[in-house]
């Protein structure tokens, strides 16, 4: 059976329709040929901040402390004080963004005593915290029935964010990342298509653009987390009480976690 299309040194057949020829030949050529009609400030300015909001994402998502405060007050004192716990620790992640600008941040981690101290300091918050949410766990008969008292979900949040071991250190590495100037091409590198695809994402870091958006993806999940919760916690009238328990044994968790190894690290 004869090859097709004919084999023709480069060249399409004569007689032929060259549309399937030149088809064919593009997808070859890099991502920047193939549309030179886009604009490739405009299109990384996009991708940079789609970017920053991924990575705001990661940092507030993960299960953990914080979004267990969050959650406790979502579902006992509603949206309003679940979106004020996450501020608070959005409001950390800004302290720790003008330290890391000003260089304070690895100043800090140049000390080898400070992080093991951070790690008692934050487990013993983390026991207390979770010592508060075991009672509004028993004292929380259902979402409709709790007795909202005061909100400390900001404090919380705020103090523990600052003593995070694990906050530090992201601001200590993807956070420099995020600060220094330069680019990123996402594609550059990947294997078998990197030539193709090179210059289709790149992410200009160290821009307002990046961090902008960075806050932003964190600013959606203060958001929208709390709202998720307190619409289930009306569907479901004993999810408040499970939520608070929950939230106990994360912080209990953690706190026994984090004072071990700083207690590990001390001696």
């Amino acid at each position: 059976m004869d090859d097709f299309p004919p084999r023709t040194n480069g060249f399409p057949p004569l007689g032929m329709d060259s549309g399937f020829w030149k088809a064919s030949s593009s997808r070859r050529r890099p991502f920047h040929d193939r549309y030179p009609t886009l604009d490739r400030s405009t299109v990384t300015v996009v991708v940079t901040a789609l970017a920053g909001i991924v990575f705001g994402l990661a940092l507030a998502a993960p299960p953990g402390p914080m979004n267990a405060i969050i959650a406790e007050e979502s579902v006992l004192r509603g949206w309003s004080a679940g979106f004020r716990a996450g501020l608070g620790a959005m409001l950390a992640d800004v302290v720790f963004f003008l330290l890391a600008l000003a260089g304070v941040v690895a100043v800090v981690d140049s000390y080898p005593a400070v992080r093991p101290l951070l790690y008692v300091l934050g487990g013993v918050l983390m026991l207390y915290f979770a010592v508060g949410a075991f009672e509004e766990a028993r004292s929380a008969a259902s979402f409709t029935d709790v007795d909202p008292g005061e909100s400390n979900g900001f404090k919380k949040t705020f103090v523990l964010s600052l003593s995070n071991p694990y906050q530090i250190g992201f601001w200590l590495t993807v956070g420099v990342g995020l600060l220094e100037t330069g680019q990123l091409d996402v594609f550059a590198h990947v294997p078998g298509v990197g030539d193709l695809l090179r210059n289709a994402l790149v992410v200009q870091t160290g821009s307002p653009t990046l961090l902008v958006g960075f806050f932003a993806g964190i600013a959606v999940w203060i958001v929208a987390y709390p709202a998720a919760l307190v619409s289930a916690g009306r569907r479901v009238d004993a999810f408040a009480p499970a939520v608070a328990a929950f939230s106990a044994v994360v912080l209990s968790g953690f706190g026994i976690v984090f004072l071990a190894m700083g207690t590990f690290r001390v001696l």
